[in-house]
């Protein structure tokens, strides 16, 4: 159902280069672009995730200026987007606002740049997003992808976005638009 479809950006925990898991660094960008594609195909929730104290105060002062300061009233289409966008520390907090909010935990699918052994194509998760009356969450990693950890919590992998380019280095804000567009779309949106 379009109504139960939430996303979320997990800076921690990802991969690094090395394999090791890490935190990665908020940017201001990945705010501002992934709310705008989100709130864009009616996400209704868009979870930026980090449990660093510093990385929250970024979060918290870029939502501030745009929702309740100079922002809001300079810009009320940005104001709009961003007031879909809540700060949580870990995924399992995400999990259990929504569990909490819809009343069933949600379908978790997560994204990748390579093909995972639960990995199903746009057309399945739109699918579904359409049919099933749980609602769904889409886990966008940084870094270099999520550790197992976080695979094993989703239910599905989505198809890499360009699975058999030679190149396949997508800035999370472009995948998410990317992704958002092949499972919800103008044709989804119209029904």
């Amino acid at each position: 159902m379009l109504d139960k479809v939430y996303t979320a950006l997990v800076h921690y925990p990802v991969l690094g280069r090395d394999g090791r898991i890490i935190t990665t660094a908020v940017t201001n960008l990945d705010i501002h672009d992934i709310a705008r594609s989100s709130r864009t195909y009616n996400i209704k929730k868009y979870y930026v995730v980090t449990h660093l104290p510093a990385q929250q105060d970024i979060v918290k002062k870029v939502l501030g200026y745009w929702t309740e300061g100079f922002g809001k009233g300079y810009n009320p289409n940005r104001s709009d987007a961003l007031s879909i966008v809540e700060l949580k520390s870990y995924v399992e907090d995400v999990i259990a606002e929504i569990e909490k909010n819809e009343g069933q935990r949600p379908i978790i699918m997560f994204t990748s740049a390579k093909v995972r052994p639960n990995t199903i194509t746009y057309e399945e998760g739109r699918n579904i997003i359409l049919n099933d009356q749980r609602p769904v969450l889409l886990l966008f990693g940084t870094g270099w992808g999520m550790p197992k950890e976080l695979e094993e919590m989703c239910d599905y992998s989505l198809e890499p976005v360009r699975g058999k380019s030679d190149f396949n280095h997508l800035s999370v804000r472009a995948a998410v638009a990317i992704i958002l567009d092949r499972l919800i779309g103008e044709a989804v949106l119209e029904k």
